[in-house]
């Protein structure tokens, strides 16, 4: 009879917390964390880790697995980068709660902010639900591969309270804001994880809508924070513009922050046109931390990068008359036309936002934009710019891109940074990476499906700046996806090996840690696209004791379940 359910055997286990790496095995029974250290015990199941590395399960805190989380019970891409616990419902959008005549409102938000296609959301949505908790119950019925947490999202609160009025941009009046303040109270004593929402002109619909929260004034948002001091947990998630007044914008964050009582976390990016602003919003959250007002920025490890080519979402061409014209052709029919020199001259003569109304074609340059290459080049030169080259070559920008677009047949990607790359370097991410207080996300698992993969930030984080920089210690990296995320988002039963704990864990094969080039998946419903890659050197991921990835293949096991509210 065994003494164990799984027991991970001569590993170098990384703890979570920061503590140097020890060799030590880890015993695994009733879903927890039995034993680390020298295990004399056998278990039903062995894994010999000699020569690999044993660390927490992932938990990351910035995905978008709203819709996906309701169809799919493998939570990819973030699953197959060791990731156990996701949470998702942020920058205030999502499916609850939702009265039946506005469901085609949130889908068309969630289009445009998050670029998930909306026939895909139009067959994948099952709508069992109007309320947030009936959300939340029926994701309590399906079985994943991840553990899934929700915020509540502000923008689908703000269309179930008051309707139109919300579309238009209005005001909330007293009676709007104590709805939503009950709305709010009663989604995190049902299990919500916080509230989100957003402020930004990045976020609109397709049809190029403002986001129905970006005007939101300050006295419904204390509102609905307030709802969540009344149940007595939750965290806020803000995305903002920082403009005109970033000074005034975070103190209103501020003010919310101290009047709730509740943590907050904002999303932490170096916009191209404002490259120094992130210094002055991450100088605010460290004075807040440091006066015991729990404010917290998230960023990414890199830039955040979008891949444009012909066979993905958008391309730099994709809003252009003649374009569009052709954009229904399969994709060689598609390149034989590009290729005729009158279409070419047409396309690159043309407006190209004339058809695209994508929120983020506005941040878009020749000067971030880059051939992709394979093994993927995530830290480009500026000499290798299309700009750049154009430069060089006596053509012109959009000349170069069209080129590129058109390499191995319309297959391939060009690389192009909208935020976070201001110097052509990571000298943004390298910095936070040595403050306490931020906090390693963005990723956006779920979104942005055919246009970003950066779902595999946890993967990038510990292959380049440990394996290849070697600018921080694993250990170190490992505690910011784990403990860290972990704690943040009030999930004090995970994100360290320790006995006890929930048994979430990775084997992970240090030397071929990495993943392949993206490549277009037409694996969602409605015969939907998104990007995917091969992942390499995750010997195993385990959630609650079971084993549900071997070598990135999932091995069918579902352990996966909501998780309702903090846990102790």
């Amino acid at each position: 009879m065994s003494d164990y359910d799984l027991v991970i055997r001569g590993g170098t286990v990384i703890d979570g917390t920061g503590a140097a790496p020890i060799a030590a095995d880890v015993a695994i029974a009733n879903g927890k964390i039995a034993a680390v250290g020298t295990v004399a015990g056998k278990g039903a199941e062995e894994i010999d880790a000699t020569g690999k590395l044993v660390t927490p399960g992932f938990v990351d805190i910035h995905t978008h697995y709203d819709a996906q989380a309701v169809w799919d019970p493998h939570l990819a891409p973030s699953a197959q980068h060791g990731v156990t616990t996701v949470v998702m419902g942020n920058c205030g959008v999502g499916f609850a709660p939702c009265k039946p005549e506005d469901r085609d409102r949130l889908i068309e938000l969630m289009e445009g902010v998050e670029d998930i296609p909306g026939a895909v959301m139009n067959e994948g949505l099952t709508w069992d639900w109007e309320s947030f908790p009936e959300y939340l119950d029926a994701l309590d019925r399906r079985a994943r591969d991840v553990d899934v947490c929700a915020l509540l999202p502000h923008a689908a609160v703000r269309v179930f309270v008051m309707g139109e009025r919300a579309l238009a941009l209005e005001n909330a009046n007293q009676g709007d804001i104590a709805h939503m303040r009950e709305i709010a109270r009663e989604a995190m004593k049902a299990g919500a994880f916080g509230f989100s929402t957003s402020r930004t002109i990045s976020h609109k619909t397709l049809a190029g809508d403002h986001t129905p929260t970006m005007k939101a004034q300050e006295e419904e948002l204390i509102g609905i924070a307030l709802g969540m001091k009344d149940a007595g947990s939750g965290m806020m998630e803000f995305v903002s513009e920082w403009a005109p007044d970033l000074d005034g914008e975070f103190a209103m964050v501020r003010r919310i922050t101290e009047t709730s009582g509740r943590p907050t976390v904002f999303t932490l990016t170096q916009r191209h046109a404002r490259p120094e602003a992130w210094r002055t919003l991450l100088g605010h959250a460290d004075k807040a931390a440091a006066d015991g007002v729990p404010i917290r920025p998230v960023f990414g490890p890199r830039g955040t990068g979008a891949l444009m080519g012909l066979s993905g979402s958008q391309n730099p061409f994709s809003g252009t008359r003649t374009y569009h014209a052709i954009a229904h052709l399969p994709l060689a029919e598609r390149v034989a036309r590009m290729r005729d020199p009158e279409i070419r001259a047409k396309i690159l003569s043309e407006d190209p936002a004339e058809f695209n109304k994508f929120p983020l074609f506005h941040r878009l340059n020749w000067d971030k934009m880059f051939h992709f290459g394979d093994p993927p080049n995530y830290q480009p030169r500026q000499e290798d710019s299309f700009a750049a080259i154009a430069a060089r070559e006596g053509k012109t920008p959009q000349e170069v891109t069209y080129d590129a677009l058109l390499d191995k047949d319309g297959t391939d990607f060009v690389y192009t940074t909208i935020g976070s790359y201001a110097y052509y370097n990571f000298s943004m991410p390298e910095q936070l990476l040595t403050n306490r207080n931020a906090i390693m996300g963005l990723g956006d698992g779920g979104a942005h499906v055919a246009f970003i993969l950066d779902a595999g930030f946890q993967t990038f984080l510990l292959t380049h700046y440990g394996r290849e920089q070697a600018m921080f210690p694993v250990e170190e990296l490992v505690r910011r996806m784990t403990s860290d995320t972990a704690g943040a988002a009030g999930l004090h039963d995970r994100g360290i090996l320790r006995a006890g704990m929930k048994a979430d864990v990775n084997v992970i094969d240090w030397n071929r840690l990495g993943a392949g080039k993206p490549y277009i998946a037409h694996d969602l419903p409605a015969g939907g696209k998104r990007l995917m890659q091969e992942v390499y050197g995750y010997d195993a991921t385990i959630v609650a004791g079971q084993i549900t990835y071997r070598n990135g293949v999932p091995t069918g096991a579902l352990p996966g379940k909501l998780v309702r509210g903090p846990q102790a």
